[in-house]
């Protein structure tokens, strides 16, 4: 395969649709993060950090503008009941958008003390919301507000929905940054995407296992890039991981095996899965948002 497909292992041929285009749908992003697909509006959301906005596309080509000021908005994601779920870096918080517009902070401290900057979340059926505070989001005042670290380390929390407790599942990693449950929900993948200017250098997806009470357990590698960081990534229904990385984006098998990549002319975020039967696959790349039809589907959310 050439142009923007590159084939390791003879399985990546059933995953990619080898007519499909590589389209950009979208130009004029900063840092475009955060991609989350809204399947019963038809839209995809997503987020321009620097420009302190969210951004919606239709499938006619629009683009307008979702929120400004955004409070620089990173990652988001929705709960069971279809409504959005952002980790806030100018907030220092997790915040949910309500069916009637207003916003509920769901977090914005930890005993005591300001969170980081939460950075990107996700929510298991059980209603439970999951997500990763690294700091990015206070280090400058490029992507929110310059400020103090206060919590100890760069954790991933977990929200309990029906009391509100916040909690510590892991505290094993450096910069935490894109995280995901596989479909059975029975692994959670957690990238790091720590660097020598960052706190040290892991540049990793790691995984779980998941408990029926949501304790993790028996922490691995499950993969290393050569060079750069990973940061989001997504799972088809296979449970293939499918990550963002500074060539484009990398295609994993359950067990780590790099099956292949789509190649993209800027670093890439996050990724995200939508469209009427979720084949077709959004990436922010940069000042992109791009998009390519595939041959998986990825796991559906509201």
């Amino acid at each position: 395969m050439t142009g923007i497909y590159e084939s390791f292992e003879k399985e990546y041929a059933s995953l990619i649709q080898g007519s499909a285009k590589l389209e950009t749908l979208y130009e004029g992003c900063r840092w475009a993060e955060g991609p989350c697909w809204f399947g019963d509006a038809n839209q995809l959301v997503w987020s321009d950090i620097p420009n302190n906005r969210m951004l919606r596309w239709t499938p006619d080509g629009h683009v307008s503008e979702f929120r400004s000021p955004s409070n620089y908005v990173n990652g988001n994601t929705r709960d069971r009941e279809g409504r959005l779920v952002s980790c806030s870096h100018g907030g220092r918080n997790v915040v949910r958008t309500e069916h009637d517009g207003s916003i509920t902070v769901l977090a914005d401290s930890y005993e005591g003390k300001k969170l980081n900057a939460p950075n990107d979340v996700v929510v298991k059926s059980d209603g439970t919301i999951w997500f990763t505070d690294p700091g990015y989001g206070i280090m400058s005042d490029y992507e929110g507000y310059k400020g103090e670290f206060e919590q100890a380390g760069q954790y991933v929390f977990c929200i309990d929905p029906a009391t509100g407790d916040l909690k510590v599942v892991t505290d094993d990693f450096i910069r935490p940054n894109g995280l995901a449950f596989s479909p059975d929900e029975k692994l959670l993948y957690v990238a790091d995407s720590a660097t020598e200017s960052t706190g040290g250098e892991r540049r990793n997806i790691r995984v779980f296992d998941v408990g029926s009470d949501n304790a993790l357990s028996n922490l691995r590698d499950y993969y290393t890039m050569e060079t750069g960081v990973p940061d989001g990534f997504r799972l088809d229904t296979n449970g293939n991981v499918w990550t963002s990385a500074p060539d484009g984006v990398h295609i994993l098998t359950p067990s780590g095996v790099v099956l292949g990549k789509i190649l993209t002319p800027d670093t890439v975020a996050n990724v995200e899965f939508g469209g009427p039967r979720h084949n077709r696959l959004f990436i922010c790349a940069t000042q992109r948002l791009m998009s390519i039809y595939v041959a998986a589907n990825g796991c559906a959310r509201p």
